[in-house]
């Protein structure tokens, strides 16, 4: 007999390799259609600095997710760290690598908050983290008199700039926090937890699993990864802007759950969320090299993120008729 984490890993494995065949034929079909701009250099590059910002949000959405959360606060998360560093670096005079610490690491309080209202306010995510949205829009834009900071330090736009083997400094950032979600969610003792939590938390609780803890954390980790992300961000715009990060949540979201994770908790891997994030960008990217309307891409994004939870949907209740 199969065990059930051989069975959550063989469903990885596939959801992954599925994922690689998608992006594969995406990129013969973009090669074909838009062969001068899309498998040139200066594309590629542009695609995975694209890709990583939405990217890490993802990383940090999948692990809230697996708990069976949501959190609609990272878009308004990347805005604040956005703006934050550049109010203090350029009206403050603050040193940069001080003003960096200091606004990932509220990035991460914000996560902190988002804990306390799921878990000990016991306010549903959706709601709890949408007000969080909320209040972090109206404070940026208070501060900010709704008005863009420019003059952003020289090291920090060459952030976005920078090359290592021909690849983006993004991009391996990026990488570097796939690898670290994964073994955390892998071979970690809190990793395995979440799961957990997100299969059953009553089940989690009675095998002793300190619930505050692990909500905190999930939170934590997706508000740390979105405060990353604000500060990439502000790398590539060169500006701290309080409207940066519209609908990155959804983005994040959609990147989630066409990577795998379900949305009633227990399922899902960085390396789908990476995939996830991939698929949505290239679909923008190519969308963009063939001309073809906006609103139609976002329209196509909307379809795939209602198949994917519908499949979803239709193999939880196969996997339930079974058991």
């Amino acid at each position: 007999m199969i065990s059930s984490k051989n069975k959550k890993i063989n469903l990885n494995l596939g959801t992954i390799g599925t994922l690689i065949m998608i992006i594969i034929a995406m990129s013969i079909v973009l090669l074909i259609l838009a062969t001068k701009s899309f498998g040139t250099y200066t594309n590629f590059n542009n695609l995975l600095r694209q890709t990583s910002i939405n990217g890490i949000i993802a990383l940090g959405m999948t692990v809230v997710i697996i708990t069976a959360g949501i959190d609609l606060s990272v878009g308004a998360v990347v805005a604040c760290t956005g703006v934050l560093v550049t109010q203090l670096t350029v009206v403050n005079n603050m040193p940069v690598f001080p003003a960096i610490l200091i606004s990932i690491s509220a990035g991460f309080f914000v996560g902190i908050i988002n804990g306390a209202l799921v878990f000990d306010a016991k306010i549903p995510p959706f709601i709890a983290t949408m007000g969080t949205m909320t209040i972090l829009r109206g404070f940026v834009k208070f501060i900010t008199g709704g008005r863009m900071i420019n003059g952003v330090p020289e090291f920090i736009t060459n952030i976005s700039q920078i090359n290592i083997l021909a690849l983006p400094l993004l991009f391996w950032i990026w990488f570097i926090l796939i690898v670290i979600t994964f073994i955390f969610l892998r071979f970690t003792v809190f990793g395995r937890n979440i799961y957990a939590l997100g299969s059953s938390r009553e089940v989690a609780r009675l095998s002793g699993v300190n619930l505050r803890l692990h909500i905190y954390l999930a939170y934590a980790i997706s508000g740390l990864f979105s405060g990353i992300a604000g500060i990439l961000l502000v790398s590539r715009l060169g500006a701290g802007l309080p409207t940066a990060g519209m609908s990155y949540e959804l983005d994040a979201i959609a990147s989630s759950v066409i990577g795998g994770a379900s949305l009633t908790g227990a399922e899902g891997s960085a390396i789908g969320a990476a995939l996830g994030a991939l698929i949505m960008q290239m679909i923008r990217n190519g969308g963009n090299l063939l001309r073809i309307n906006p609103f139609i891409l976002e329209m196509v994004i909307g379809f795939l993120i209602v198949i994917s939870v519908y499949i979803d949907t239709m193999r939880r209740a196969k996997i339930m008729k079974r058991s």
